[in-house]
């Protein structure tokens, strides 16, 4: 039975007084409104228990946990990603999960709606990071930095809408590499999508595609096509989703949502429908309407002579699926607003069903571009460091590979024990911790069950489930002749090794392996 001894003294009080007195005073609300307040008192402890009986235990939408198998898998990803930014001479660095919110407001566009805000805590308006891109320009000018090539590993929030089956999260993991500093034009930019090539190619995600564009390109297009100015941002977040949309219904979005003029969309139109490569750019110098920008001009004398980089790099000549690695492709927008110069984004591609068909793009894995001013956003003397940078997408390519994996049945080893150190006999703890203390100083991975006596077969069982490759067995007669039997699991060959030179044939079995 509830406690009722919990309500409130003054309301016992008031309630009594009403219940004492004669009846032809009593009054009917008043003795009402008190049993609404024990009726309030009896549900408010009463909730908590029927609440626990309908709780469902999960992850907040937009989030999951990893397995120790998926752990594994993304793992690799990491280190190869992190081994290729370091061979290109990136130092690490990490920023805080949030940022004020001060730091992160009109840095992105139209996306600032998906900006996490956290509640006030001690009088500082935070919101979590929504890239790695905004706190490293905030780490630059916090720092009066000019130089600095680095690379950054961590989680991003987003309030979007997640979609689980293209790898599309609220939480989800960058790895970034930047080049910031005055350097000549176009050799970090070439560098970096160099580094993205190596990348996809190093996972082995099968075909990619980079697609190239300019900002100022961009902008130089949208002014001979009668854009205001005003409007630059909107219609290039438009654009930036012909990706995802027809481009008839990218021109609906700007003509009836945006305020566009018709006749200014379809001019548009004519040109975010090209790509090629090299010989695009040099159709685009001979464009009398684009040539009458002069910032379309700059962006594509720095797109020609990326191309030519490129070529040195040995990346713009290679053929997949009979199409170039990289493409000029004027639809390519990238919709956040720090962007100033150049812009890429990679995506993989499906091996079409007829030879003559154009390969599908089944995704982008990774995007970046040039962003010249937003280290001088956080200056107070408006200080600029050119910057250029890259995002390699791991929740998509953790994705692919996560379903290829099941796909083929392919058996994940979840540890990376090398040695097991058993026993057949009783009594025998002592002398196992004695022995894998001498592994793990040697540096050899190993284990033992938490058991004072467990059973050999237990024992053998657990290496070949888990895949543990070596055995060490210890025993009344390996200790009294001072030896020990090294079992191979695949084979279950044993020997007897002495006791001094078992550290040794392990080494040399594991590097022989």
């Amino acid at each position: 039975m509830p406690q009722l001894g919990l309500l409130h003294g003054r309301s016992w009080a008031a309630l009594l007084r009403q219940l004492l007195r004669p009846p032809r005073v009593v009054c009917i609300g008043a003795v009402y409104s008190h049993s609404q307040v024990v009726e309030a008192v009896l549900t408010s402890q009463l909730k908590p228990h029927q609440e626990k009986s309908n709780f469902i235990i999960k992850t907040p939408k937009g989030t999951r946990d990893f397995s120790p198998q998926q752990m594994v898998v993304r793992e690799k990803i990491l280190d190869i990603i992190v081994s290729c930014f370091k061979r290109h001479g990136a130092k690490g660095l990490d920023t805080p999960a949030f940022e004020l919110k001060e730091m992160l407001t009109e840095k992105y566009g139209e996306d600032s709606g998906l900006i996490y805000d956290l509640k006030d805590q001690g009088g500082e308006l935070l919101s979590l990071r929504y890239d790695l891109t905004v706190p490293f320009a905030r780490y630059m000018a916090m720092n009066k930095l000019k130089k600095m090539k680095r690379y950054h590993v961590g989680k991003v929030w987003r309030r979007e809408s997640p979609t689980i089956v293209q790898g599309r999260y609220r939480e989800f993991c960058q790895c970034d590499f930047d080049i910031a500093g005055e350097f000549d034009p176009m050799i970090p930019d070439a560098e970096c999508l160099k580094i993205i090539c190596e990348i996809l190619s190093g996972l082995q995600l099968g075909d990619f595609l980079i697609k190239v564009n300019d900002r100022r390109i961009l902008n130089g297009m949208f002014a001979i096509c009668g854009v205001p100015e005003s409007k630059f941002h909107t219609i290039c977040s438009s654009i930036d989703k012909l990706d995802k949309i027809s481009w008839k219904d990218v021109r609906h979005e700007m003509v009836a949502k945006k305020g566009l003029a018709p006749e200014v969309a379809d001019r548009i139109g004519d040109y975010v429908q090209c790509r090629g490569g090299l010989s695009l750019v040099e159709q685009m110098f001979q464009d009398p309407r684009l040539t009458q920008s002069e910032q379309a001009l700059q962006g594509l004398g720095d797109l020609k002579l990326l191309f030519e980089y490129l070529t040195l790099f040995g990346i713009a000549e290679k053929i997949i699926v009979l199409f170039p690695q990289i493409s000029f492709d004027l639809s390519l927008a990238r919709g956040l607003d720090y962007y100033t110069g150049v812009i890429y984004e990679a995506v993989l591609l499906q091996t079409p069903a007829q030879a003559e068909d154009e390969p599908l793009n089944v995704g982008s894995v990774a995007a970046g571009g040039r962003y010249d001013e937003l280290v001088g956003m956080f200056n107070p003397k408006g200080h600029k460091v050119p910057c250029v940078g890259l995002s390699i997408g791991v929740e998509r390519i953790f994705s692919i590979l996560e379903q290829r994996m099941k796909t083929c049945g392919e058996k994940i080893r979840t540890t990376e024990t090398q040695v097991f150190v058993a026993t057949p006999q009783k009594n025998f703890l002592q002398e196992r911790l004695k022995l894998i203390a001498e592994l793990w100083d040697a540096g050899i991975k190993a284990e033992l069950l938490y058991k004072n006596n467990p059973k050999l077969l237990t024992q053998l069982h657990y290496c070949e489930n888990v895949g543990i490759p070596l055995v060490v067995i210890i025993g009344e007669q390996e200790l009294k002749e001072g030896v020990i039997k090294l079992r191979s699991v695949a084979s279950r060959e044993e020997v007897a090794i002495k006791r001094e030179n078992l550290v040794a044939e392990i080494q040399k079995r594991l590097f022989e392996s």
